[in-house]
């Protein structure tokens, strides 16, 4: 069920990269050309905060790159989730790199700007490291077995719980021919008589 649940994230993650994280991509590249400034800095160098367009932009690649942190970092989520995306990438920049004609025809939207900045992406070699990055969990046997580890350690503690929960009940107090029975040879033992003791020197 995990991994099952890694492939549709897969297939989330590939939407996300190629719609929002392509179009940031080429929204920024081209920012210095829209404002007639190509051999320029952005903005004549001045800031960009007030520009909600490269506020927009920014937010799509930041948001792109959160979402493959996660299924990168999180041992809970299935290697898959990361791992076939970034497999995919990377055969397409092998295919770039035996052929770059074919490569770009595989390019879909390639009018839209998605397509655009995923070209673009490609021939600066972003896709490639991020897809070396994307494939890092699949090498980790530990995120293959994280579903198992997770039902032992539930298991464990319940175990724990259990135990600790036996160690701390109360003893249940004795009844009243329990006390008779315990207070009786305590009066026997007081009556009999003992040996007598001397009284000390000088009395």
């Amino acid at each position: 069920m995990r991994h099952q649940i890694g492939l549709v994230l897969a297939v989330l993650m590939a939407g996300v990269l190629f719609f929002a994280g392509t179009w940031g991509y080429l929204r920024l590249l081209r920012l210095p050309a829209a404002e007639g400034q190509l051999s320029q800095l952005p903005a004549g160098g001045g800031s960009l905060i007030s520009d909600h367009h490269v506020l927009i932009a920014f937010a799509a690649i930041a948001g792109t790159g959160l979402l493959a942190g996660i299924l990168i970092a999180v041992p809970r989520i299935s290697p898959l989730a990361a791992g076939l995306p970034g497999l995919l990438l990377l055969g397409w920049t092998g295919l770039y790199l035996v052929s770059v004609r074919q490569a770009v025809d595989l390019i879909p939207l390639r009018s839209d700007p998605f397509g655009t900045g995923f070209e673009a992406m490609l021939f600066n070699g972003l896709l490639a490291a991020a897809g070396l990055a994307m494939i890092v969990p699949m090498f980790v046997p530990s995120r293959w077995r994280a579903g198992r580890a997770g039902e032992t350690e539930a298991i464990e503690a319940g175990e724990f719980i259990s135990d600790l929960d036996g160690t701390t009940k109360a003893p249940v107090p004795p009844g009243p021919a329990d006390q008779q029975t315990q207070l009786t040879p305590i009066r026997t033992a007081s009556l009999a008589p003992g040996p007598a003791e001397p009284w000390p020197d000088g009395r």
